[in-house]
């Protein structure tokens, strides 16, 4: 990103940018502030977007090789093609080649590194990849935003906050916009302030579940669960994501196991930095071959389910009942 800021601060620009990785809100903010940057405000005459798997090269290239209207540059941006997967050969050679006058902005999910089209962008100008941002890098993010409301919130409320509502900077926006409106006439932020307003995502919600079975909190993990049916998330919904908890409390218990670090075990396990380590936590407070019975426990509920044996709801709460039961 030190890079792209550069860019943005001395107006010295790439012809071709590829802005690609899991931070949606991270790629947006610089989609546009690119575009502001590259294009005076209101001009269309020289900017193109173009989205999804159907945008025809031909026509894509004809727009790149027209000069720009009463303008130094055009620019033209794309988002989620498919280009760095795929069908991509053609604009690739294209790339390498394009008018000094027209300028690409390339928004992807995902990427193939060996493509023609990313090693020809590569080579002519900039890729970036946006993926999660680690939890030091969240709470001064929100600190930030929080100050520029005029604002205080203190590291253990930051905190709170993001488990609350997990990582994904787009909705963290959206949760501190209702806290803002909430506390309009107050000075700080609060653990009660955000226990009011904001939403508890599923997952998380889900983890606070499977803390309180591990902690053999009956009740707790079964008023978790009836919240859950309350917001009518499914039955068999809930289930899924409380195996999906256990299988990967089972894979970082191994790799714990095998000492690999909170990083590693973040990119081995495909988790954001800040949940492996809420993770690692959890799966101190089971042993492996609890959390494998487990597994193979709730394979057999499906499976009862599945045949008319027992029903969804009913099953579920067999499983909290078990599970989470003093021993």
């Amino acid at each position: 990103m030190k890079s792209l800021n550069e860019d943005l601060k001395t107006g010295q620009f790439k012809q071709v940018y590829l802005l690609y990785g899991e931070e949606g809100y991270l790629k947006r903010q610089y989609k546009e502030r690119f575009t502001k940057a590259m294009l005076p405000e209101g001009d269309t005459m020289n900017y193109a977007y173009y989205e999804g798997k159907n945008v025809d090269v031909k026509e894509v290239i004809d727009l790149a090789e027209t000069l720009p209207f009463f303008s130094e540059r055009r620019l033209l941006v794309f988002e989620n093609t498919g280009f760095f997967k795929s069908a991509g050969a053609e604009l690739a050679e294209y790339v390498k080649e394009m008018p000094q006058t027209t300028f690409f902005v390339f928004v992807e999910n995902e990427v193939d590194k060996r493509s023609k089209l990313y090693k020809a962008v590569k080579a002519k100008g900039r890729i970036v990849e946006l993926s999660a941002q680690d939890e030091a890098t969240l709470k001064r993010w929100v600190a930030g935003i929080v100050r520029k409301e005029n604002k205080q919130i203190s590291e253990n409320c930051i905190v709170y906050l993001l488990n609350k509502i997990g990582t994904d900077m787009e909705n963290i926006q959206r949760e501190l916009e209702k806290l803002f409106c909430y506390t309009l006439e107050k000075e700080s932020i609060t653990k009660e302030d955000i226990d009011a307003v904001c939403v508890t995502q599923i997952t998380n919600h889900i983890f606070d579940m499977v803390n309180a079975v591990a902690e053999k909190k009956q009740k707790k993990a079964l008023d978790l669960y009836y919240e859950l049916l309350a917001l009518k998330e499914p039955p068999m919904r809930i289930f899924f994501l409380l195996t999906r908890q256990y299988r990967i409390l089972f894979h970082v218990k191994d790799l714990l196991h095998k000492g690999y670090s909170r990083k590693e075990i973040a990119a081995k396990a495909g988790l954001h930095p800040f949940a492996a380590g809420k993770y690692m936590e959890q799966a101190n407070y089971f042993k492996s071959r609890e959390l494998r019975l487990i597994l193979e426990d709730a394979a057999e509920i499906e499976q009862r389910v599945k045949t008319g044996l027992l029903t969804d709801n009913l099953a579920v709460e067999l499983f909290l009942v078990k599970y989470a039961a003093a021993s």
